[in-house]
């Protein structure tokens, strides 16, 4: 058995991450997998740049996600394409983060890849941040079933591991698997824990289960909210229930 722990979307929150990773480490996975957005929105960027660098430095895997593109080169419309005219509050934060983090965490930003696999005997998995192939195409719940398909094709991998919904999901689809941890440091689902999952593959047969950890969201609220950039009562509100406040 290969047992996987998955944790994706932490955007700046290194008290969430700290306290998903407390608990993943008693679990003793054989592999750690980080599925990008790390440093937009919340108000430690450099934290956790630092906290899964040593992931890294371990042996987990590391892969970017579409905002880490908008605060290591404010490319908004590569990180936002689904925007006509990406929202101010998105372009402050990401230049906020920007500065924040100096030159050397951006360059490590810049260089992780857009995706990693990996295999468990005969087993491919595939780890990326929106969907196979792509950054800002995610997999949404209510997804029409026809493009589920098309691109869950995109790939051979049978276990296909993505993020930045923010929202925990896992659907067995027969011939693929999918399986979003949810966001660790930003859910969307009235669920203001950090979200993380265990994936556990045996032969031909594969598990997740997905997880949440408390930790004091309004120690991170309050920071956020007394930061004072355009937004960021909303994010402070985000954190604080578990939904996004916009």
């Amino acid at each position: 058995m290969i047992r996987i722990a998955l944790l994706s979307d932490i955007h700046g929150n290194i008290a969430a991450l700290d306290a998903a990773l407390a608990d993943v480490h008693r679990e003793s996975p054989d592999l750690i997998a980080v599925l990008g957005d790390y440093v937009l929105n919340g108000p430690r960027p450099a934290e956790v740049v630092d906290r899964v660098r040593e992931l890294e430095a371990r042996g987990a895997v590391v892969i970017q996600g579409n905002t880490d593109v908008a605060v290591a080169d404010l490319d908004m419309a590569g990180a936002f394409p689904w925007f006509d005219e990406v929202p101010h509050v998105n372009v402050v934060a990401a230049e906020w983060a920007h500065e924040a983090l100096g030159d050397e965490p951006l360059d490590w930003l810049r260089r992780l890849p857009s995706e990693r696999r990996a295999t468990a005997g005969d087993t491919m998995v595939l780890f990326c941040h929106g969907s196979p192939g792509s950054q800002t195409q995610g997999m949404a719940a209510e997804m029409d079933a026809a493009a589920v398909v098309e691109r869950v094709a995109r790939t051979d991998a049978r276990i296909i591991c993505v993020g930045h919904t923010h929202i925990a999901d896992v659907r067995d689809l027969g011939w693929k698997q999918v399986v979003n941890p949810g966001s660790c440091g930003y859910a969307f689902d009235g669920d203001p824990g950090a979200a993380w999952a265990l994936l556990e593959i045996d032969g031909d047969r594969a598990e997740a289960t997905l997880r949440r950890t408390t930790y004091d969201t309004r120690v991170v609220s309050d920071e956020l909210s007394e930061r004072g950039l355009a937004g960021d009562v909303y994010r402070a509100a985000t954190v604080r229930t578990g939904r996004f406040v916009r």
